[in-house]
């Protein structure tokens, strides 16, 4: 078996791993994702809203791929233009929301190499969802 067939099945039992966690809720298309606070159920984010929010990106080895907390301020995305993974996870959150999301690599950057991200990789956000326009 190559590198990357073990990657790729390392991150597959990650994700089947979570599933198993009381504490894990999944939503459509395998993304996993854990409440780590409630906001107040305020707005409702569509393909065309613009967010802000904290996020810190990781891999399943724990490192850190992007972290705007470290950057010291929030990012605004507009949704339609994020990784299908990112995209479900903010449609089914509201403003105040902070979650950790498990995005498998179908929903992220697939089979490729992106930058620092190996293709077949889990992508690990932890998302505050500041607000939505």
């Amino acid at each position: 078996m190559g590198k990357k067939q073990e990657y790729k099945l390392a991150n597959e039992k990650y994700l089947n791993d979570l599933k198993a966690k009381d504490e894990v809720n999944e939503l459509p298309h395998g993304i996993l994702y854990e409440i780590i606070a409630k906001g107040r159920g305020e707005g409702k984010v569509d393909a065309r809203s613009i967010v802000s929010c904290n996020y810190r990106g990781s891999l399943i080895s724990g490192k850190v791929f992007d972290d705007s907390w470290q950057r010291g301020y929030p990012e605004a995305f507009r949704v339609n233009e994020l990784i299908t993974g990112l995209q479900t996870a903010l449609h089914a959150m509201h403003k105040g929301d902070h979650w950790h999301v498990y995005i498998p690599y179908k929903e992220g950057y697939g089979t490729k190499r992106d930058g620092d991200i190996p293709g077949f990789s889990t992508l690990i956000f932890e998302i505050e969802l500041l607000d939505i326009a």
